[in-house]
């Protein structure tokens, strides 16, 4: 594959919901520019971007793949993201490296809930907007219709910059509105505006000349005198309006039939906008200052690592975007500005699909890969040395849906942490960690298809099986008034024997405090000092397991107010057990309570699923704390107890039809109801007579 000059790259992601078509365009798009001698199918399993095993299975897009095509003398990087939003972290990506993201919407089903997902992710990521409605061929389609679907729920200036020839059985082509030309068939003849579609063709023509004076004050005043605008004024407001987001240009066609193809691909080329002619992109130095990197290609080369892959041939392959200067084999060695650590750069690659394309560099604003980099995860830059210099990338969604994780042998194990941890590095929203509370290994992520994916990689990739299971809430224990107790150890065996008599005060303490530990209540030598840090040692044994449920015990204090000693047989192991067991003594007397993890929930909903996912939060003992509206939808803001919401995820889906999402954060602690708290002490009972 050549080497394309900045002004002849472009790249996009392809977004949208899941089954309207994205990677049969990309498919379609790669065999008209000739890089496919047979176009593939998504339920054949053949396609470039669904190489993946787990992709062929289920049928679905499930992570993000790169497909260059060589359409002309440009170069289109297509970067074919998941429509199904448990995988969104691709999306993000995608969106990342892209200079625009063409949203899929099918022209009979139309705007569709994973419509509106993408749509909320490049809004976040700020790319501009170009639609491409697919399936134009179907029975049913209707343009018109759709167009009117996606001004009613985004709200945007839609502007077709083509009319589709035809419709559902009789789609045979379109026509481009700025050329006026049409594209016909599978191959995309090139010819005339049908003489039944001129005058829909003319008024479009002027709908689109207007949308693109608009943005521009010369272009206005000559559209306002009457005159027409050329070709290429009309693609300079037009290139204006879209980078700016004031203009969503509207193509159409058949992916599958591969109609319309051709055309979508010579607009692609004009109406994307070029990586060099916009501002650049946001960038922090080591301050945390922000600032513009302006798209200079006369400097040192900056790269932003936006996806990270585990090849099994290759290893580790990182894909990159050029955001400053260039990249050739002058630059054999970058610095990973977050580890401050020297990245040797070996051969450069094009992605495509599951290949790797060798090429000598890259131009600025293109995408590469690069194999086998020690420390680059997704999110680095990679910049020359001491360029303190870090790419803003995007901020990705917390994960939803947990589960604990179980290594199924010794060997599994012990490759289990690095393995998650290699898994990390690929996709930021699945995060892991050892939660102490539980003495588990929790994996986390967007919903119960994306944890069983990982769950499959871990074995596939990395060799590690587990099983799976819902985690245990890490409750936590403490007391809610002060007592007293003392204890008194003594063993005598025939030999050396053990003393210890330990009096100690227990008290609550304020959320969040920890654990507090005094001694200065002891007068008069009852206890040596030297005997201290063995009572607190047999108080600390008992923390971390607690006392009544086996949950680690916070927000408390130990008061030592006397004791007796034994100047033979008193010792520290004594002192530790009579500490431990004093302090039981002294919890248990103490008015014990569970705490459970409250968090803040914000459930963003259609208005016609307010009055449900409300009536569902109270079943969940839900403290409602108030309403909103964001983009047209509901926001429902709630505090709500954590053993409530593990599987929120995929009931929230079924309540709404796939259309609610929320958000969760962990805010306190609270006690637990004391029905509640009786039902999870016996539960820790049973377990424990179990595991006996």
């Amino acid at each position: 594959m050549k080497k394309y000059d900045s002004d002849h790259v472009r790249s996009i992601a392809l977004v949208g919901h899941s089954g309207s078509g994205k990677t049969s365009l990309s498919e379609a798009m790669l065999f008209d520019a000739g890089g496919l001698t047979r176009m593939g199918r998504v339920e054949d399993g053949n396609t470039v971007s669904d190489y993946d095993s787990e992709e062929r299975r289920r049928g679905i897009s499930i992570s993000m793949a790169i497909v260059p095509v060589e359409w002309k003398d440009y170069k289109v990087n297509v970067l074919d993201a998941p429509g199904y939003m448990d995988f969104v972290g691709d999306v993000y990506s995608a969106c990342s490296a892209a200079d625009a993201a063409v949203v899929v919407v099918d022209a009979v089903s139309g705007v569709e809930v994973g419509t509106e997902l993408a749509w909320q992710v490049t809004d976040e990521v700020s790319v501009p907007h170009i639609i491409f409605v697919n399936k134009m061929d179907r029975e049913n389609a209707d343009y018109q219709r759709v167009l009117q679907n996606l001004r009613e729920v985004f709200g945007a200036n839609f502007v077709p910059v083509q009319i589709p020839i035809g419709s559902e059985t009789s789609f045979s082509g379109v026509v481009d509105l700025i050329s006026r030309k049409s594209y016909l068939g599978e191959d995309g003849t090139e010819g005339d505006v049908p003489a039944d579609l001129a005058d829909e063709v003319a008024e479009a023509h002027t709908n689109l000349m207007e949308a693109a004076a608009e943005g521009d004050d010369d272009l206005i005043m000559k559209y306002l005198e009457g005159e027409d605008l050329e070709p290429s004024e009309i693609m300079q407001g037009l290139e204006a309006g879209i980078r700016s987001g004031d203009i969503v240009p509207v193509c159409f066609g058949s992916a599958t039939h591969n109609i319309g193809i051709q055309g979508f691909l010579q607009s692609l080329t004009t109406l994307v906008p070029t990586f060099t002619g916009g501002d650049g992109v946001a960038v922090k130095d080591s301050g945390g200052e922000e600032s513009l990197l302006a798209p200079d290609p006369s400097r040192s080369p900056i790269l932003f690592a936006f996806k990270t892959v585990a090849d099994p041939y290759v290893g580790k392959v990182t894909y990159f975007k050029v955001v400053g200067g260039k990249l050739d084999s002058e630059f054999s060695r970058l610095f990973n500005t977050r580890t401050e650590s020297e990245e040797r750069l070996g051969q450069f690659y094009v992605v495509q699909g599951k290949e790797l394309i060798n090429i000598d560099g890259a131009s600025l604003g293109d995408i590469a890969a690069v194999a086998k980099l020690s420390e680059t995860i997704t999110g680095d830059t990679l910049a020359v040395r001491d360029e303190e210099i870090f790419v803003v990338g995007p901020e990705y969604p917390s994960p939803l849906y947990e589960v604990a994780i179980h290594p199924v042998t010794q060997q599994d194990s012990a490759k289990m942490g690095p393995a998650l941890t290699r898994l990390r590095e690929q996709d930021p929203t699945l995060r892991w960690r050892y939660e102490t509370g539980t003495r588990q290994t929790i994996l986390s992520g967007m919903g119960d298809t994306h944890i069983d994916v990982a769950v499959r990689n871990l074995e596939e990739k990395f060799g590690v099986s587990v099983i799976t299971s819902v985690p245990k809430v890490p409750y936590h224990e403490t007391v809610t008034r002060s007592a007293q107790d003392s204890y008194r150890h003594k063993k005598q065996t025939g030999g050396a024997g053990q003393f210890a008599e330990v009096h100690m005060e227990v008290k609550p303490l304020d959320r969040g405090v920890g654990f507090e530990y005094d001694t200065k209540r002891v007068f008069g030598g009852s206890i040596s000092n030297s005997f201290f840090p063995s009572i607190e040692k047999g108080i600390r044994s008992v923390l971390e397991n607690g006392v009544i449920a086996g949950y680690p015990v916070v927000d408390v204090r130990c008061e030592v107010y006397d004791g007796k000693m034994h100047p033979v047989d008193s010792k520290d192991i004594a002192f530790q057990i009579a500490g431990r067991e004093v302090f039981r003594g002294a919890f248990s007397e103490a008015g014990p309570v569970l705490l459970e993890p409250i968090v803040d929930v914000a459930v963003t909903v259609p208005d016609e699923y307010v009055g449900d996912i409300i009536g569902d939060l109270n079943t969940r003992r839900a403290l409602v704390q108030g309403m909103g509206q964001e983009r047209g939808k509901s926001v429902i803001q709630a505090q709500v107890p954590l053993a409530e919401m593990q599987r929120y995820a995929t009931e929230l889906r079924s309540l709404t039809q796939g259309r609610g999402v929320y958000t969760l954060e962990t805010s306190h602690y609270a006690i637990v109801p004391n029905n509640i708290a009786q039902e999870i002490i016996e539960e820790t009972r049973k377990e424990k007579e179990e595991g006996k």
